[in-house]
């Protein structure tokens, strides 16, 4: 009988890693405990849930590192990235999903799967035998949070998550709001008006920026300390480092005409389809730490948002993360029980994609050693292989930090001119030279190993 490989947490990285490990003929017990145990951000006991926003970020592969991300993992044959294209909405340049058709066809097609068993009860503490990858993502259970304190001899690091808040598209006045893309990005007009637009002349923007600053605020229990991530700030956070920051982040007016007025807008919030019917719109970069009650009092205060309905306010948690460069080896696996494979965002990525892309990477590894077929190393020069070298060693162990991925994290392009290429030109670079690599690797390590 072969070995099972068994996975802690049905997220993300943890349904990647398992769909992968199935696709390699390994069987797969994926270990759940939702809906036996909640967690505050989650609503369903769906896999693969999308909790923060509904989207997936740029889907441009030649000039955005992200988009690069899709479509490395969709040549891998990724069932995160196949089941968003199946279910894209429309959102300009940005891979966008109906969140609750999504997950339901991520769950159906991993309980359809004849190698993967599901399996909804708590594991309340870290495995001693056996090949696991632990994959429980920002939310990991305190129970399970102790047991892996107890087995690093450290504390785990941490941070503090927002998500933005989700509101009905009826209780939206359109008199005052708008459909359009910013820079009227999208080549059909259906993507061009994926996002609803809500402005602000400078006194409006004055007041609000006070509301939001006066508004009370969930506050961190006693004796807890965290930061936060600067890619999923707080809107209140924003606005205590000055007044002007949201102006020149999720609320900037540029790319942007208003159609009921000649007048310019000082400040602009937008809200992206969040379901295919359209019934539903969540408010971009507007992650809160804000009481509820406070949420509906300034959030009303938007031009058009006034009778605002909210499927869904916004909230924050404690999101926990490895410093994966001191504790995790070159394969993802705990350096004191290698038996322990790590992926997702506790390892020290951040967004969906980065984690669906290390559950990938965890499943393979895992498989290929069950299998006794080891892979070749990841190409450093890939998209994959860059946020991987990040929480293996690339990163300093005494500052490490979640982080997307960004170009940054990639191996400099040889210049030209002054030893740099322009941006567009530095960027196809990266992209192309990346595509090469991945579809070496993908030749040496096929998915039926």
């Amino acid at each position: 009988m072969s070995e099972t490989l068994n996975i802690i947490g049905g997220g993300m990285a943890g349904s990647e890693a398992a769909w992968q490990a199935a696709q390699m003929g390994v069987n797969v017990v994926i270990h759940e405990m939702r809906p036996q145990v909640k967690t505050f951000a989650h609503q369903t006991a769906d896999l693969g849930e999308m909790v923060c926003s509904n989207s997936f970020r740029s889907d441009d592969h030649e000039q955005n590192a992200v988009g690069l991300l899709h479509w490395e993992m969709l040549q891998a044959e990724g069932v995160i990235i196949k089941t968003a294209y199946e279910h894209r909405l429309p959102a300009g340049g940005a891979l966008a999903v109906d969140r609750e058709v999504f997950a339901k066809s991520v769950t159906r097609k991993l309980k359809a799967h004849p190698k993967i068993m599901i399996v909804n009860k708590e594991i309340d503490s870290l495995p001693q035998s056996g090949h696991w990858i632990v994959a429980t993502g920002p939310l990991t259970s305190s129970a399970l949070g102790a047991s892996l304190v107890k087995a690093t001899g450290r504390d785990a690091l941490a941070f503090f998550d927002a998500i933005a808040p989700i509101l009905y598209y009826d209780s939206i006045d359109m008199s005052k709001a708008w459909m359009q893309s910013r820079y009227d990005k999208g080549e059909t007009e259906a993507e061009r008006t994926a996002y609803l637009n809500c402005p602000m002349d400078k006194s409006q923007y004055e007041r609000f920026i006070d509301a939001l600053l006066e508004a009370e605020k969930t506050e961190f229990h006693e004796g807890e300390t965290a930061g936060y991530f600067d890619g999923c700030l707080p809107i209140e956070v924003m606005a205590e480092r000055g007044r002007e920051t949201l102006r020149f982040g999720p609320m900037k007016p540029v790319g942007l005409t208003n159609p009921h007025s000649s007048q310019k807008p000082y400040a602009v919030v937008q809200l992206r389809r969040d379901n295919a019917l359209g019934t539903l719109y969540n408010i971009v970069g507007f992650q809160t730490k804000m009481k509820y009650g406070a949420q509906k009092e300034v959030l009303r205060q938007i031009p058009g948002l006034e009778a605002a309905e909210f499927a869904r306010l916004g909230g924050i948690h404690r999101n926990t993360f490895l410093n994966s460069p001191t504790l995790l080896d070159h394969q993802m696996r705990l350096k004191t029980a290698p038996h322990l494979r790590f992926a997702g965002q506790i390892t020290g990525v951040e967004g969906y994609v980065e984690s669906a892309a290390m559950g990938l990477l965890a499943g393979r590894m895992a498989a290929s050693e069950i299998l006794g077929k080891p892979l070749p190393s990841v190409p450093e020069d890939t998209a994959l292989g860059a946020l991987m070298l990040h929480i293996t060693g690339g990163a300093d162990a005494k500052t490490f930090q979640p982080m997307n991925v960004n170009f940054g994290l990639f191996r400099p392009i040889e210049g030209t001119k002054n030893g740099r290429k322009g941006r567009k030109e530095r960027y196809k670079a990266y992209t192309d030279r990346a595509k090469s690599a991945w579809q070496d690797w993908l030749a040496k390590a096929p998915l039926d190993a």
